[in-house]
């Protein structure tokens, strides 16, 4: 059972993204506005994650009922044991840790995109009215690219944790 659900949570993403991007092209050949397009796909993206999650904590359900103890006295021994041990036995650290490295790798490529996107079209403007203002408008290019770096470092950061 808990094979099934992993493959599913493996399928159902593809599949439904791969159903937006084939409706969001039939839509946009026949006129559909961009803005309907990128809140149809935000959507998308969004019920799929949500699918994937119930997923996967159907999985992680399905898992810790099969592996708990039958008797009462495998109970208290577990129960000792996990008061033994400092650190979680479960993968739930790892499994934050991995998604929090994912969040800050994406959300800092966007905020970085969004910078160099207002940045660079500036720092050409300056540059075709001053050829010496191109070493202090290139900084200012620079300090948006930095954003997305700052968020590959700290991922890194957090995978090393993990």
């Amino acid at each position: 059972m808990t094979t099934f659900l992993y493959s599913l949570m493996a399928v159902i993403p593809v599949a439904v993204i791969l159903a937006s991007v084939v409706y969001t092209m039939k839509k946009h050949s026949e006129g559909q506005p961009v803005r309907k397009s990128m809140r149809t796909n935000l959507a998308t993206f969004l019920v799929a994650i949500l699918l994937v999650a119930g997923c996967a904590m159907g999985a992680s359900a399905v898992e810790a009922e099969d592996a708990a103890p039958a008797d009462a006295a495998a109970v208290e021994t577990a129960a000792e044991a996990a008061e033994e041990t400092a650190a979680p036995a479960d993968g739930t650290s790892k499994g934050l840790g991995l998604l929090a490295a994912g969040l800050v790798t994406g959300l800092a490529g966007i905020g970085g995109g969004i910078a160099v996107a207002a940045g660079a079209p500036a720092a050409i403007a300056a540059t075709s009215e001053d050829p010496k203002a191109f070493g202090k408008a290139l900084i200012f290019v620079a300090l948006g690219e930095s954003i997305a770096l700052y968020g590959v470092v700290i991922s890194i950061l957090i995978l090393n944790k993990v």
